[in-house]
């Protein structure tokens, strides 16, 4: 199984909002890469976080437990996917419920489900759920690629030194240009 599958992580409006320091190109970007995932037909996953109303699953979580009451849930516009990334018709949504994109989800039933055996990762932020996902799929034997441009952090030096140092030894790391070209 080595049918690759683009997920797209934690890019609701909330959470691109607290990304202060993101570059205005960073949504576009990743839309270029889930476009272009698209026209190659490899599937593209979007992963978000979200919780029930009153946060029972959330209330044993130090992160989050402290999350104001209705974060998260169907009722707030800020879990919504951004506009630049929405999913198509039949495009999986998969609702996790911790900072891995496997916890608290049916990320891997959805995934070998669809013959997936290689994870491109991108998303916010690359010292959150795409460190605790590239962690985890590693466990689990997926082949990894990070798209580097395709991740942010609050800390630049954070996300430098796990694209860099910490990432390679787990999976490929790229940028969306070189692995829109190998799409080809």
């Amino acid at each position: 199984m080595t049918r690759p599958a683009l997920l797209v992580m934690d890019l609701q409006r909330a959470v691109v909002g607290r990304v202060a320091d993101l570059d205005a190109g960073f949504t576009p970007r990743l839309a270029r890469a889930v476009a272009a995932a698209r026209k190659a037909e490899v599937p593209v996953v979007h992963v978000v976080v979200g919780f029930r109303p009153g946060h029972p699953e959330a209330k044993s979580s130090p992160l989050f437990g402290a999350l104001p009451e209705g974060a998260f849930t169907d009722a707030d516009p800020g879990s919504e996917i951004h506009p630049d990334l929405t999913p198509l018709p039949g495009e999986a949504v998969v609702t996790k419920k911790r900072v891995s994109a496997f916890t608290g989800s049916d990320l891997d039933l959805v995934l070998r489900g669809a013959g997936v055996g290689h994870l491109v990762l991108t998303g916010l932020s690359t010292s959150g759920v795409v460190l605790s996902t590239l962690r985890q799929a590693a466990d689990l034997d997926y082949r990894l690629t990070v798209l580097a441009d395709g991740c942010a952090d609050r800390d630049a030096e954070v996300h430098r030194v796990l694209t860099e140092k910490v990432f390679p030894h787990q999976g490929e790391v790229t940028t969306i240009d070189t692995w829109i070209r190998g799409l080809g």
